[in-house]
């Protein structure tokens, strides 16, 4: 059986990815209990869009806005990098091409690379490669999030998204250093680097170490290559070949740094608020190390939580991903159906008694994520905090 995500499609399927895959990567992390629970959400779900006559995908909502967030990342650079004369109007268009950059991110690009776009598989691989065109690799980051993220989420060595190396503690089963006790403070700084690095350092890493964090991955070959070398290509000419030939390099490294950071931060953030916060687990193995206590479905309910749901306009912006709940089970379903799925995964999980994790505003979220790395970073270990489940759960 292939690895190669190209030829299989996405890895984040409505389930955890097949045990082949563990096998041939010597990951045998499994998931016990009773999975009853995820299959009466997904014929719940199913039944839901049976019942309104939606699609889950080929939304003609989501083409529109593709086309208006790829217009404005568009026009954004035309303007910065053409029309700009003084540094009071390059500014407010750095910042919107940044913001631009994380909304192909958080809209095009995630959508695709979950399968989650269109029906049709090339459309999704198309809006997949849009990540490429802004600076990442569509290919890895199907490892490193589709894969190993989805799959195993907040657990230590598995969820490579939860690993900053030295520079920060995100997981109590993480060695604790003594320049954490400030986290809380310096981390936010490093988030505008979050983009930055993913340009110039972390996908050239993975491509010569073979390896995602602490997990191993099949570098690409033939299309897949052919994909990451043009692209990288790509990414390089409209960040700094196209305005070197117009800028001194003074501003382009400024008005680069500037997008960047303001892309890197936004990416940053959203993950962090829905899954580094206090309210979510950072669950380990049982001893051995290769299975873990509950059933996938409720393993994402208690490692992921949702936050300012009700907020339209942040949702618009961010993909529907305040919604991590309903995209972390059904990752395959377009995100601008996400509020009509969580009002079926909330009452099922009422039904069942199962924690549904939630933030009612992004500032409460901000707040938590800034509690846990405070806590973390202190020289007392903080407890690991495991959600209780129902017997009938835990199998």
């Amino acid at each position: 059986m292939s690895l190669d995500p190209s030829r299989r499609g996405d890895f984040s399927a409505d389930s955890p990815p097949a045990d082949a895959h563990a096998d041939r990567l010597g990951e045998r992390l499994k998931f016990s209990g009773d999975n009853s629970f995820h299959r009466e959400l997904r014929r719940r779900v199913d039944a839901e869009f049976k019942r309104s006559g939606t699609r889950q995908r080929d939304s003609a909502q989501m083409y529109l806005k593709t086309a208006v967030i790829l217009a404005t990342f568009a026009l954004a650079y035309v303007a910065l990098m053409f029309f700009a004369a003084t540094w009071w109007q390059a500014l407010p268009l750095a910042l919107v091409l940044g913001a631009a950059t994380a909304g192909i991110g958080f809209n095009i690009m995630h959508d695709g690379g979950h399968q989650a776009y269109s029906e049709r598989r090339w459309i999704n691989r198309l809006m997949a490669m849009t990540l490429d065109v802004v600076g990442g690799s569509s290919y890895i980051w199907q490892w490193k999030h589709a894969r190993f993220h989805h799959t195993w989420v907040n657990v230590a060595g598995h969820d490579s998204d939860i690993d900053l190396g030295v520079l920060g503690r995100l997981s109590p089963q993480q060695q604790r250093r003594p320049w954490h006790r400030w986290q809380h403070i310096y981390l936010w700084v490093l988030y505008g680097v979050t983009a930055i690095r993913w340009h110039v350092y972390g996908d050239f890493r993975d491509m010569v170490t073979g390896t995602v964090g602490e997990r191993p991955f099949t570098r690409p070959r033939g299309w897949d290559l052919a994909v990451f070398v043009v692209g990288k290509l790509a990414f390089l000419t409209l960040a700094f070949g196209l305005p070197l030939a117009f800028h001194s390099i003074g501003a382009v490294l400024l008005f680069y740094t500037m997008t960047a950071a303001v892309a890197g931060i936004l990416l940053a953030l959203v993950f962090q608020m829905a899954h580094v916060v206090e309210e979510a687990a950072f669950p380990v193995p049982r001893e051995g190390g290769q299975l873990m206590d509950t059933p996938w479905a409720i393993h994402q309910l208690e490692t992921t939580v949702d936050f300012a749901r009700g907020n339209r306009v942040l949702g618009w912006l961010i993909g529907g991903l305040n919604f991590q709940v309903e995209h972390h089970l059904f990752p395959r379903i377009s995100h601008v159906h996400y509020p009509l799925v969580a009002r079926v995964v909330e009452d099922a999980c009422r039904e069942y008694g199962v924690t549904y994790r939630e933030h009612r505003t992004f500032a409460a979220g901000i707040a938590s994520h800034y509690r846990w790395l405070r806590q973390l970073g202190r020289p007392v270990a903080a407890a690991m905090i495991v959600p209780a489940l129902t017997p009938a759960l835990r199998g």
